[in-house]
């Protein structure tokens, strides 16, 4: 069965404890089931995007795909490095997210991007949150989370620049889930 990432490891990498790497690793698996979420949410938008934008929308989302997919890669990579085992089933990833099922289907590219928005604003948060919590314990991991969400905030600045209106508010402005996003985008795009 193996070490899972919430147990404390048998061996760790050089300077670290092993009790460090669990809680390291514990973090970083919460990381590994936000991005692999987000991924397939980001997949799910790609092929349910319809709308005047379709096609720009359609072809932004395959690159952050892609490196969302490698982040989640390098995440679970740097688990089993801690001596850990990183957990990428789907009941695991559901049982122990913090978040809702992303709500939307065949919408609008507008809806679909308000209610990204809200997603990235979700991920970004804890990212930073993990960021902070590995400060001490392991500046490998730390530098890894910082460079994953340095492209994080640049792919939700890609999705914000369509929802930003002439005076430099988002449309999705006090938005506080998913529908209300996706509806506040789409009525400011008609108006």
């Amino acid at each position: 069965m193996g070490n899972s990432s919430d147990n404390t490891p048998a061996y760790t990498v050089p300077g670290l404890k092993t009790a460090e790497a669990a809680h390291v690793a514990k973090a970083l698996q919460q990381r590994l089931h936000a991005l692999n979420d987000l991924h397939l949410t980001l997949k799910h938008v790609h092929w349910n995007v319809v709308g005047p934008h379709f096609i720009a929308v359609h072809e932004m989302l395959d690159p952050q795909v892609a490196a969302v997919r490698a982040m989640v890669d390098e995440i679970a990579e740097r688990i089993a490095t801690l001596g850990c085992s990183p957990v990428g089933t789907p009941g695991r990833l559901v049982a122990e997210r913090s978040w809702n099922d992303y709500e939307l289907g065949r919408a609008d590219t507008m809806a679909h991007l308000g209610a990204l928005d809200i997603v990235y604003d979700g991920v970004c948060a804890d990212h930073r949150a993990a960021v902070n919590g590995v400060t001490e314990a392991d500046p490998a991991s730390q530098d890894m989370l910082i460079g994953q969400l340095r492209q994080l905030e640049q792919f939700q600045w890609f999705v914000r620049a369509h929802l930003e209106q002439s005076g430099g508010s988002l449309s999705t402005a006090g938005a506080d889930s998913l529908a209300d996003a996706a509806k506040q985008a789409q009525n400011s795009a008609r108006s």
